[in-house]
């Protein structure tokens, strides 16, 4: 019988040594869990149950668990590299098959997917529409779309201004306002916008202090009347400037601004460039180059005239230029973030991290990957940030949760072990050569 609890030992030993070993061999392996292994006592027993006096029958292996304790996250510089700090897995699909990782060494094919390192299996995530709108909920391929984005035409404008209440007043009989005489008006502010294909043009407007409380605002688009739509050279010249009429109350507060066009102060302080269409002016007359645009608000709803400088904040308009992909960011949450050469940003996708109610039921199938089982439930999708799940850290990579240390010291146990239980064979044998003699 002590053959027997010896081999046991002998057995269970070995396979301590097999998984220190495992766990030493893989503590560079990124995202790499530790194991354990877990032992149990072997007693015989009858069906009327073993007794006090029963001697047991040695050892067996339980169970070998994986420890899904957070390994570190240490930067890598390279975008596709990502780490998860806190719970979850990343989602891989091989033609449909699900698996699950924690090793973010991710890089692009040939077709523009995030594949895993092998290049085999395509991360999921969820997509987008086309306005960069993220689509939850079915997971897809994960792609990185380098095609150009298109131009989009400036259809408002807006901005801070502050007029100065202590400026002179400018006779406009005696000084008819010119764009090209600086004594014709008190300030002039440029702003560039874009037509419908990304056509980059300059919008002036001039202020002219005209009385008191009262400005009057002249708005160019390329040296011209934005409002001409006449370009026979009979008409009134498209350059001829048009002014809006701004008037504050004693507080220094915008009340109302009226143009030639409409009779009565706009209910909203704003400017409509209604009849801009880009091209260019010869003489007088307009030529178009093919693109277009919609009307242009500009809006002067944040307009005062205080005693200060004349000034305006930096200002805002929502159009911009063709743009090529520069560079790729991801957040922390997952947003796969494409960055343009005309300083836009679009979301491309989100990545989707899964969740297990049992993270040890989940069976390791190589390439620090594991496989859904009934032991670990069914997954649970979601985005990163969500509920329990963690923080993608991208530029970083998880390192494996192996201590060295810790695994050195059981290393050295499992020598002991193995040593001990040998020698109890030994000890049986010798006592069996004893009884051998004594026949």
């Amino acid at each position: 019988m002590s053959f027997n609890i010896g081999l046991s030992g002998l057995y269970a030993a070995n396979k301590q040594l097999d998984v220190t070993g495992n766990n030493i061999a893989n503590v560079a392996t990124t995202g790499f869990k530790s194991s354990r292994a877990e032992f149990s006592d072997v007693y015989s027993a009858t069906k009327l149950g073993s007794g006090s006096k029963t001697i047991g029958n040695g050892v067996r292996l339980a169970n070998v668990s994986q420890q899904f304790t957070q390994g570190d996250v240490n930067n890598t510089g390279n975008v596709l590299d990502m780490g998860i700090n806190g719970s979850g897995f990343f989602v891989l699909s091989d033609n449909g098959s699900l698996s699950y990782t924690r090793a973010g060494t991710f890089k692009v094919d040939k077709d523009g997917y995030v594949t895993n390192t092998d290049g085999t299996a395509r991360l999921q995530g969820y997509g987008v529409d086309a306005n960069g709108k993220i689509i939850n909920g079915v997971l897809t391929d994960l792609r990185i779309d380098t095609s150009n984005l298109a131009p989009k035409n400036t259809s408002t404008v807006s901005s801070t201004i502050n007029l100065n209440s202590t400026a002179p007043v400018i006779d406009q009989v005696a000084t008819p306002f010119d764009p090209t005489k600086e004594a014709s008006f008190t300030k002039q502010f440029s702003t560039k916008i874009y037509d419908t294909q990304g056509n980059e043009h300059i919008m002036d407007q001039f202020m002219v202090k005209t009385g008191s409380n009262t400005w009057k605002t002249y708005t160019l688009v390329d040296g011209r009347n934005p409002n001409g739509t006449d370009p026979s050279p009979t008409a009134v010249p498209l350059n001829a400037p048009v002014a809006s009429t701004m008037v504050f109350d004693t507080s220094g507060n915008l009340v109302s601004v009226t143009t030639p066009a409409v009779p009565v102060p706009i209910v909203s302080p704003d400017l409509k460039l209604t009849g801009w269409v880009p091209g260019t002016v010869t003489n007088g007359v307009w030529t178009a180059n093919g693109a277009t645009s919609g009307v242009v608000t500009i809006s002067m709803a944040k307009t005062s005239q205080y005693n200060a400088d004349t000034a305006r904040s930096i200002p805002s308009q929502n159009g911009y230029a063709t743009g090529q992909i520069t560079n790729l960011t991801i957040d922390g949450s997952g947003v796969m973030l494409a960055n343009f050469s005309n300083s836009q940003t679009k979301a491309i996708g989100q990545i989707s991290l899964a969740s297990f109610t049992n993270e040890q039921g989940l069976q390791p199938v190589g390439g620090t990957s594991w496989k859904e089982t009934y032991a670990s439930g069914i997954p649970g999708y979601d985005a990163p940030n969500t509920g329990t799940l963690g923080e993608i850290h991208s530029n970083s990579l998880e390192e494996s949760n192996v201590n060295l240390t810790s695994e050195l010291v059981d290393l050295i146990k499992a020598q002991s072990n193995y040593q001990a239980n040998a020698k109890t064979i030994s000890t049986q044998s010798t006592i069996m050569q004893t009884i051998i003699q004594m026949t």
